[in-house]
């Protein structure tokens, strides 16, 4: 970890679920860790207590564009702690229907392989935000 980042560990598993208009249903001891929340703080609140202002709204509805037609959606996103700090994580969000027919979302997030991704990523979202 650096002042204002949070480097995950090699081993780091983040998962949270969602409903349809991604309010959160579940979130794992990774996520409540590296998000720096209490497990209570984060259940039935919007998913997006997490987005870093530095993500472009378009990459945002890339993901739900996708996750709404019922495909997996995979990429790089910055998000921030609860204390403001950053994390970079590679994101897989699934789409599924509940027992009762309603559509939920599972993400998978796990550490950015090398720092020229997030130097990538980081550059490309700053060229994008509006």
């Amino acid at each position: 970890m650096t002042h204002n980042e949070i480097i995950l560990d090699d081993d780091s598993f983040l998962v949270s679920e969602t409903d349809e208009k991604g309010i959160i249903k579940f979130a794992s001891d990774d996520f409540c860790k590296i998000a720096e929340y209490d497990i209570d703080e984060l259940i039935g609140k919007p998913h997006n207590i997490v987005r870093h202002p530095d993500m472009p709204r378009a990459a945002f509805k890339d993901l739900w564009d996708t996750v709404k037609k019922g495909d997996i959606w995979s990429g790089f996103v910055k998000n921030k702690s609860k204390s403001g700090k950053s994390y970079w994580v590679y994101a897989t969000v699934y789409p599924y229907k509940d027992k009762d027919g309603n559509d939920g979302y599972i993400s998978c997030r796990t550490k950015v392989v090398s720092r020229k991704e997030i130097d990538y990523y980081d550059k490309l979202y700053k060229s994008m935000r509006d």
